[in-house]
């Protein structure tokens, strides 16, 4: 099967493909905020990653995070048994219960985890779309908010960002949105 990849500015390219499998300092887990795995890209990331990333997670829970992972927010853990160094867990907004600051939150989940990488010293990050799958958040909304939040963040951060779509749908959904 052909590559499906766009480069959409110098440091912004979004393709199709499978972000447990990408070789970058981190990827994104759209997390819970339990952080203890879930379904969709937050269940992928725990299978792949192995016992290693679930008691990182447990240990932030302890350490930092007893109520869990607030919306916006991110944290780092090791990547365990996947080919990226770290995972940069985010819990994106549930559009359906955020009211007037779900936009808000989902800039908050993209450039937190930017910064978040960096402080780790990453110059390569993959995002999954967050927010888009159960948690309900329309795909062309999302899409103009997660671009828009990488391009400023960007202005800060000096980091490669891959936007990562498990489907060809959502790739095309994510790259009509974003384009001119």
């Amino acid at each position: 099967m052909p590559q499906i990849a766009k480069k959409l500015t110098e440091h912004i390219e979004a393709k199709v493909g499978d972000i447990t499998q990408e070789k970058v300092c981190a990827v994104v887990n759209a997390a819970n905020s339990s952080l203890l795995g879930g379904g969709g890209v937050d269940g992928a990331i725990h299978r792949a990653g192995g016992g290693g990333v679930l008691e990182a997670c447990r240990a932030i829970r302890q350490s930092r995070y007893p109520d869990g992972l607030p919306t916006g927010e991110a944290v780092v853990t090791t990547a365990g048994n996947m080919p990226a160094d770290y995972v940069v867990h985010t819990v994106g907004p549930i559009y359906s219960s955020c009211g007037g600051s779900c936009q808000e939150l989902l800039r908050n989940c993209y450039v937190n985890s930017l910064k978040e990488a960096a402080i780790v010293g990453c110059k390569s990050i993959a995002f999954p779309a967050i927010s888009t799958g159960v948690y309900g958040y329309p795909k062309r909304e999302a899409a103009e908010t997660a671009f828009n939040a990488v391009q400023e963040a960007l202005q800060t951060y000096d980091i490669d960002v891959t936007f990562i779509f498990h489907s060809e749908s959502d790739y095309n959904a994510f790259i009509a949105a974003v384009e001119p």
